[in-house]
């Protein structure tokens, strides 16, 4: 079933990708600075532990998926230096960021390519991946189930998906001051970095009808995801999930 990202309602697939399209591709440009001043630097953090807990060899084909200006597919070139990362996304003007970084070496000498993909359609064969990553992605797709089955698909059996989204704090109060600062803050600062402060009331409005921890964990597994886990970051405001597609 396909949503509205914005509320979590029913509505047509289109509504929610040309949103998406149009802010981004808009954004592409200062996406990175506004992601380091609206974390106070805490992204960075973020990728790290995303880093520490991909199973990701030297030996193995990652697919990032919504890959954006590449931060998660360089963090893990440089950390895991697997054999060849394909980084994806749906708007291409954030891979022409991502490609200007490559070129200047982000990726520390591991081969990095990049193409215009939707993940609710992979191009890709089944079972050629190890493992797929994605961040801040899945809450911007309006057919998730479909998103995720495709990932699993094209997953090789026991491969990984790792994903860092944005999710719920557990504590009462934390909760409610992160709902605060997206409420308000978000859009000041989207507005005051990019100069489209709409965009950013949709991503505040995005992440508050996104489900929580458990609730993107049953999305997984309703996909056919075993083994799904997380771990929360700065208290909840986000958490990577680790998710395996079944051996046989």
């Amino acid at each position: 079933m396909a949503i509205d990202t914005a509320t979590g309602k029913e509505a047509p697939a289109e509504l929610s990708s040309e949103r998406v399209k149009d802010i981004f591709s808009a954004i592409a440009k200062k996406y990175e600075r506004f992601n380091a001043v609206s974390s106070f630097g805490a992204y960075k953090l973020w990728l790290s532990a995303m880093a520490k807990r991909a199973p990701i060899g030297p030996n193995d084909d990652v697919l990032d998926v919504a890959g954006g200006t590449g931060d998660v597919a360089f963090t893990m070139a440089r950390a895991k230096r697997p054999r060849h990362i394909q980084c994806t996304d749906l708007v291409p003007e954030m891979l022409e960021v991502a490609r200007a970084h490559y070129a200047d070496g982000a990726a520390a000498g591991v081969p990095v390519d990049f193409e215009v993909v939707d993940a609710q359609d992979i191009p890709y064969a089944d079972n050629s991946y190890d493992v797929v990553t994605m961040a801040y992605g899945i809450r911007n797709m309006p057919d998730r189930p479909r998103a995720l089955a495709e990932m699993l698909r094209v997953l090789k059996p026991g491969g990984a998906l790792v994903c860092l989204e944005f999710s719920t704090p557990p504590n009462r109060l934390w909760r409610a001051l992160y709902g605060f600062y997206l409420r308000h803050l978000i859009p000041f600062w989207g507005g005051l970095i990019t100069g489209d402060r709409d965009g950013f009331v949709y991503l505040a409005r995005s992440i508050k009808a996104f489900p929580d921890q458990r609730g993107l964990a049953r999305l997984m597994e309703q996909a056919g995801f075993e083994r799904v886990t997380w771990k929360n970051c700065t208290g909840g405001i986000a958490a990577i999930h680790v998710a395996r597609k079944p051996e046989a």
